[in-house]
């Protein structure tokens, strides 16, 4: 080794240079990596939407552990879904149906359990808050199927929620979105949407929820 600073060759300038560059970038990504930022392109924020959600940017709101207080209760509920999917169809089918929601583990888990009696099945929403990332993951079963699908994870702002989430059609990858609006403390609204980019969305089920009476 070469005590003498002066006698350093370029090559050996060149090499402490990048190793410094490497090290301040090394520190400009610690550093954004501890601000609190929520993106669906994190799969290790948000490995339950690393696939096509994370792949199209979209990122994942975030929300309050509060946020479906609103909907704990007894509710009746009229279906909109659309007969056929992808082909610009205008043609719903209507149903009924009725839930009774409950809050759990001081607000942490929110379920739910629906009727749909003139379809034969039933369906479970499980809600549960993340408490370090503020966000909600929604799980739906459905009795027919009696299988958990993927969950769609998002929050809300004031009284609207957007959640995202992985999911396939027909054996295509899709990107699923529900949006709530809460209408006060009687009524609120619910809509699934799917996408193949994130950016075109088709709207095909639209639910309007009645706080049922007594």
């Amino acid at each position: 080794m070469n005590a003498n600073p002066s006698n350093r060759t370029r090559r050996q300038v060149l090499v402490e240079a990048l190793a410094g560059a490497t090290a301040l970038s090394l520190i400009t990504r610690v550093s954004a990596a501890s601000e609190p930022t929520v993106d669906a392109t994190n799969p290790a924020l948000n490995p339950a939407t690393s696939g096509i959600t994370a792949a199209k940017g979209i990122k994942l709101p975030t929300g309050d552990i509060h946020d479906f207080d609103f909907f704990v209760g007894h509710w009746d509920f009229v279906n909109k879904r659309l007969k056929k999917r992808w082909v610009g169809s205008k043609d719903w089918e209507t149903f009924p149906a009725s839930l009774r929601c409950e809050s759990r583990m001081n607000g942490v888990v929110n379920i739910d359990e629906g009727v749909f009696p003139t379809k034969g099945w039933s369906g479970l929403t499980l809600r549960v808050f993340n408490l370090e990332k503020k966000q909600w993951s929604l799980y739906w079963i459905n009795s027919s199927r009696g299988e958990m699908l993927q969950p769609v994870v998002g929050g809300f702002t004031g009284d609207k929620g957007y959640f995202y989430g992985d999911d396939t059609d027909d054996g295509k990858p899709i990107i699923v979105r529900y949006e709530w609006t809460r209408q006060g403390a009687h009524t609120a609204h619910w809509e699934q949407a799917f996408s193949v980019d994130g950016k075109t969305w088709e709207t095909n089920w639209i639910i309007e929820h009645t706080r049922a009476k007594g």
